[in-house]
């Protein structure tokens, strides 16, 4: 066992981890985070993307190990409180879930996407989520519910 520090949502954890064990095996059993979803397990998906020191990244291919010393934030991250994101408050909005297995993928990427895409193109959100995958929605109400988001945070900036 190797001794590793995950800040994860903000709590910082001291954990025993074997060498081969994934970052998303360690969120979900280790941590009780089970919004971390587990797919393809292939990075194929994208339904166990997580922010990793503010980098979305495969929890399925990632390391535990590789992540020492890591800020890691999942999809149980995003709200504040009872304040739902504006990316997940849109997805609700929207409709943009059926089975909800890729949702929380789709939410940490879309969130990390509009920090740094305040104003983008249909196009533009389209290519940011072409690597998470959905066998329900078709997609389009994905791509809806991250233009509201997108309107809400440049509401909430012009707010103040």
């Amino acid at each position: 066992m190797i001794p590793i520090t995950l800040t994860v949502n903000g709590s910082t954890h001291q954990l025993q981890v074997e060498p081969r064990w994934l970052l998303a095996d360690v969120l979900r059993e280790q941590l009780g985070l089970t919004g971390t979803h587990l797919g393809c397990e292939q990075g194929v998906c994208g339904a166990c993307t997580v922010l990793l020191n503010d980098r979305p990244v495969r929890s399925c291919l990632t390391l535990a190990v590789s992540a020492d010393a890591g800020n890691v934030v999942t999809v149980e991250g995003l709200a504040e409180g009872d304040t739902l994101h504006p990316v997940q408050e849109a997805f609700w909005q929207e409709h943009a879930l059926q089975c909800g297995f890729c949702t929380p993928g789709f939410l940490i990427t879309a969130a990390h996407f509009l920090k740094d895409h305040p104003h983008p193109t249909r196009a533009e959100i389209r290519d940011a989520l072409s690597g998470n995958l959905c066998r329900c929605t078709g997609y389009q109400f994905i791509v809806n519910a991250v233009e509201r988001a997108a309107k809400t945070l440049q509401e909430q900036e012009s707010a103040g």
